[in-house]
């Protein structure tokens, strides 16, 4: 079996999401490696290297995206660096793990989407969440019929980020310019596992808050201003013509993950429960009717918070290796974001937006 090796643009052996969910995802499948990483300075990258069992570390995320020895960069770095290095990599002829959020806007997105489209190579965006065993058992079992037809659904997505308090690494978190913020990370995974379940939106209303208007960084006295939403409702009709609403909430971290699916004859639920959101837990589906059960996940050997990215991870790498397109790409991404776009507008404007060409 033919092994991709992997080039991590952002390990870090200290902290981040790719020390933290990537590297026991990626440690778990038999025909992943890693193979380079990248930081922002040398040292970084030479001790990530170390961690991580690269062969080669740069402190330049363009220079790996050209490392011939590279198969695939994942890009786990901020929101705004992601266009270069994933446009390097494409260029490059790379295949490419992008996190979620794609880009900054929707510009951005389209510009990715349509430079790994015309390449023909293959693409995932991290929508772990939308991925997740439990995610893709519910959309089964709805779809088979177990609970009849979709009438109401209810979620609850707390997060303990955009809480009053916060890590110095998490200020840019606050920046609404950056791209990053409680609406495209918590919510767009929500607003991924929703539409996975019942349908796309055709309508949605929005109400998007700022409670906090500032965050104080943990252990000083230092505050950062916040211009993003820390709370955000959205309500919705979706094609199958199910009606659903949606509750981000930032800041909290003991209300679990609450996904409440009624239908004409049954329900179902998705549970789970972790402060960094739903899309890192352990995820559960019960129904009020007898069903199949939840699969055993491909990959069942790691925990939160790499258990749905190994998942992805997987389905990514049988995609390339069979040249099959199943995972999230970045065509998803670009109408997600879309779909956020729709939500600014419609808390911005205090009206329902129409979805048709979204």
């Amino acid at each position: 079996m033919t092994c991709f090796r992997i080039g991590i643009a952002g390990a870090n052996a200290e902290r981040g999401w790719a020390r933290d969910a990537h590297l026991r995802a990626i440690r778990a499948i038999p025909d992943l490696a890693i193979q380079a990483v990248s930081a922002r300075t040398q040292a970084i990258a030479n001790g990530a290297a170390a961690l991580f069992g690269a062969t080669s570390a740069y402190d330049d995320s363009i220079a790996l995206t050209r490392d011939p020895h590279v198969d695939i960069v994942a890009v786990t770095v901020k929101v705004p660096e992601h266009r270069a290095i994933v446009l390097a990599a494409i260029a490059a002829g790379k295949h490419v793990y992008c996190e979620w959020p794609l880009g900054r806007d929707l510009a951005e997105a389209q510009e990715m989407a349509d430079a790994a489209r015309a390449a023909g190579v293959h693409v995932a965006i991290g929508l772990q969440g939308g991925n997740a065993w439990a995610v893709r058992h519910a959309a089964t079992l709805v779809e088979a019929g177990v609970i009849g037809r979709p009438l109401s659904l209810r979620v609850v997505s707390p997060t303990a980020g955009w809480g009053a308090e916060s890590p110095a690494n998490y200020a840019y978190l606050q920046d609404k310019t950056n791209g990053a913020t409680l609406s495209t990370i918590a919510g767009g995974h929500t607003l991924a596992a929703i539409e996975a379940v019942v349908g796309s939106y055709a309508k949605v209303g929005a109400r998007a808050s700022i409670l906090t208007d500032t965050m104080t960084i943990m252990g000083t006295q230092d505050s950062v201003a916040r211009s993003c939403a820390d709370h955000l409702l959205v309500f919705g009709k979706h094609d199958s013509g199910c009606v659903s609403s949606m509750e981000i909430v930032g800041g909290v971290t003991d209300v679990p993950f609450q996904f409440e699916l009624r239908g004409d004859t049954g329900s179902l639920k998705i549970t789970g429960d972790h402060p960094g959101g739903y899309q890192v837990a352990e995820l559960t589906v019960t129904t009020s009717r007898p069903a199949a059960p939840q699969p055993a996940p491909v990959i069942f050997d790691v925990r939160a918070p790499s258990t749905n990215v190994a998942e992805l991870w997987a389905r990514f790498a049988n995609d390339i290796r069979t040249g099959t397109r199943t995972a999230p790409d970045f065509d998803r991404a670009v109408r997600l974001t879309r779909l956020l776009d729709a939500i600014d507008v419609s808390s911005d404007q205090g009206r329902v937006i129409a979805l048709e060409t979204v």
